[in-house]
């Protein structure tokens, strides 16, 4: 599902015109990018939490050429679904 689906399916619901949706739906998702990317935990109960790790440095393989490559630390952006989230993505396979 895009970006631009989720804004239609959004604006169907509420009613509110797609150049609304669109404007609530890209604060949303620039408020968690700008607070993961600055060290914050956002909780959504029900939904999930996303967090900023950070990964040692280490030594990897370039996989075309099998050179090693030092890979400096790093933070990665971490998504934990709550267990809501995983029992409705679990029943809609069964």
């Amino acid at each position: 599902m895009t970006k631009a689906e989720i804004v239609d399916e959004i604006s169907k619901e509420t009613g509110l015109t797609k150049i609304e949706t669109k404007a609530v739906v890209d604060g949303v998702l620039a408020t968690i990018t700008n607070a993961v990317a600055s060290g914050k935990r956002i909780e959504l109960r029900g939904f999930g939490v996303f967090k900023s790790k950070v990964r040692k440095p280490r030594m990897a393989r370039n996989p075309k050429t099998g050179a090693t490559v030092p890979l400096s630390e790093r933070a990665v952006p971490v998504f934990k679904p709550s267990p809501d989230f995983l029992k409705k993505v679990n029943d809609s396979i069964a």
